[in-house]
């Protein structure tokens, strides 16, 4: 933006900011070398002096915010958040990473493993298996509560390579849902002794968990069949159980419902004057995403136009040549975010970001209790 003695300024009617300061509080100028104007002003009285409020007011934060869906699939989805702060686009990145809720493997009982892999860097691995059951059809397991079919998901992996034979490739469809509970017998009890008692097991369901109606036409299983766990060679054998409990990414991140959730500020690229012919064709070759087109416009003569925006990943190759900054400027909208989530598959990610929402009101509510 070129620099304009402040006696040649005109006059700036009350109640409105001038062009270059509007912009530069709604706006993130990306220059060949660096971002300038990345801050937010939060003061109330920053334009006092121009007659304009920038206090936050909810009535206008309701009638800016809105969440636009651009891909919905069953594991992915992109939404722009539009009239929305850094901080709160912020907060529920976070708390889809860290707070929403699932069920992940957390206890590994191993019977027999010859294979390869230590026993602690097997549990490691079933404890990274996304699996596909709605948390929220589960309770919290503390350390005093005994595991049953309300707070915990038992899994059976038994698998030998025959001697031989090839080696065997063990993979995460081999894990087969326990609906009853844990089957192997607890090392103290005294009833394996007496035939006619049934032996205590780590677990103790009151009913099989396949009986119940959440789960008696959606049985629960791991999200990929295809996750290899172990490669087993001729005679090599595993024989394990794996209970599953519900937590959440802040305690470990295996429990974290999103492979990854991320924003970015919408980019707004402007051709400051018309780019035609053969710098057209240029500008159209430096940018790698595609950008750029060109159009025409008669009597043999072709413009570049602003195709692709959204692609704009802010390389800069556009204006990183010594004067290309006067034709095309390079910016990011503040308050326009495109916010992407990548689901493990536990659930949707609408779904995902839907909890996010309910908990972040949660801590608002909690606050408010708290103050009041």
């Amino acid at each position: 933006m070129a620099k304009v003695p402040i006696w040649d300024l005109p006059d700036v009617p009350k109640g409105q900011l001038p062009p270059h300061v509007e912009l530069q509080r709604t706006r993130v100028f990306c220059n060949s070398d660096a971002p300038t104007h990345t801050e937010n002003i939060q003061y109330s009285g920053a334009y006092a002096s121009m007659g304009v409020d920038n206090s936050l007011r909810l009535d206008s934060f309701r009638k800016n915010f809105r969440v636009e869906v651009i891909r919905l699939t069953e594991d992915d989805m992109e939404f722009d958040m539009i009239g929305i702060d850094a901080a709160l686009a912020n907060a529920f990145r976070r708390i889809l990473i860290a707070e929403v809720p699932t069920m992940a493997i957390e206890k590994v009982l191993i019977a027999n493993n010859t294979s390869v892999v230590q026993d602690e860097v097997l549990a490691h691995r079933l404890g990274l298996i996304p699996i596909k059951v709605d948390p929220r059809l589960f309770e919290y397991m503390s350390e005093n509560d005994v595991p049953n079919e309300k707070n915990t998901i038992v899994f059976k992996l038994h698998v030998r390579c025959q001697r031989g034979g090839p080696r065997l490739t063990v993979k995460s469809n081999e894990l087969k849902w326990l609906p009853k509970g844990s089957e192997f017998p607890l090392a103290t009890d005294n009833s394996t002794l007496n035939s006619s008692l049934k032996p205590k097991t780590y677990t103790s369901f009151s009913c099989s968990q396949d009986s119940l109606p959440e789960f008696s036409n959606n049985p629960i299983a791991p999200k990929h069949p295809d996750i290899i766990i172990d490669k087993l060679g001729p005679g090599q054998e595993i024989e394990l159980e794996a209970h599953a409990v519900k937590g959440m990414g802040k305690t470990h991140a295996k429990w974290s419902p999103v492979a990854t959730a991320w924003y970015r500020m919408l980019p707004e690229i402007v051709l400051l004057q018309n780019v035609e012919d053969e710098k057209a064709e240029e500008l159209v070759k430096k940018c790698p995403v595609n950008v750029f087109d060109i159009e025409d416009i008669g009597k043999g003569k072709r413009r570049a136009t602003v195709a692709r925006p959204r692609a704009c990943t802010l390389c800069r190759e556009c204006i990183r040549e010594e004067g290309w900054d006067k034709y095309v400027a390079i910016r990011r909208v503040k308050d326009h975010f495109i916010f992407t989530i990548e689901s493990t598959g536990a659930l949707p990610p609408d779904v995902l970001f839907t909890e996010a929402v309910k908990i972040l009101e949660d801590k608002c509510e909690r606050v408010i209790t708290e103050l009041s």
